[in-house]
């Protein structure tokens, strides 16, 4: 077959074609209309069934409602009725317990008793031997404190021997320097005195032949 059979078997199909496709977009459209209706009728049966599904789940749920509330009324009077056994068990383990510890207690008051009374007597028993022991050493501090006094008595009785000695010989070199000392002390006086009284001499002769002069003048 060559290409012009063909395209001329192509057109015909394509005229068939063409001349049937009319009825067939009408046959479409009809078809498009009678579903657009069928899901019309389709959407108000689904809302009916939703609002009937709405109104038993409304009565469901009530209903659910009035189940759980009587399940709840009864929960919560057992869990009193369990809450008021466990409080009476609470209470009765608690008083058993404080019975239990005020016997434990009492029991360990009777033996701190015991104790503090055995720690007394020890350390009763310390304090005397300390104080045994303590009366030893004062005693013995005593005695070396009074050995080491009179040692140093001695001492201090040489020392201030040795001291007054020592005194006594500068006291001893002192006076003999005072004596010097006065003794020059003597002789600058008397050569003074002898030299004021030539000048009180030399002074009254002086006024003497003053006084004759003046009376030979007169």
């Amino acid at each position: 077959m060559t290409a012009e059979e063909r395209l001329y078997k192509l057109e015909g199909i394509v005229e068939g074609v063409m001349a049937t496709l009319p009825g067939r977009m009408t046959a479409l459209e009809n078809r498009m209309t009678s579903l657009e209706s069928r899901m019309d009728l389709l959407r108000q049966e689904l809302k009916e069934e939703v609002k009937a599904l709405e109104g038993k789940l409304a009565q469901e749920m009530a209903r659910l409602r009035q189940e759980l509330k009587g399940e709840l009324s009864a929960l919560e009077a057992k869990q009193a009725q369990q809450m008021a056994g466990l409080r009476q068990e609470l209470k009765g383990e608690l008083s058993a317990l404080e019975a239990k510890q005020a016997q434990q207690m009492a029991g360990l008051r009777q033996e701190l008793k015991g104790e503090l009374s055995a720690l007394e007597a020890k350390q009763a028993q310390q304090m005397a031997g300390l104080r045994q022991e303590l009366k030893g050493e004062l005693s013995a501090l005593e005695a070396k404190q009074a050995q080491q006094m009179a040692g140093l008595r001695q001492e201090l009785k040489g020392e201030l021997s040795a001291l007054e000695a020592k005194q006594a010989q500068q006291m001893a070199g002192l006076r003999q320097e005072l004596k010097g000392e006065l003794s020059a002390l003597r002789q600058e006086l008397k050569g003074d005195i002898g030299a004021a009284f030539n000048r009180m001499m030399v002074y009254l002769t002086a006024l003497a032949a003053v006084l004759a002069l003046l009376t030979f003048l007169r």
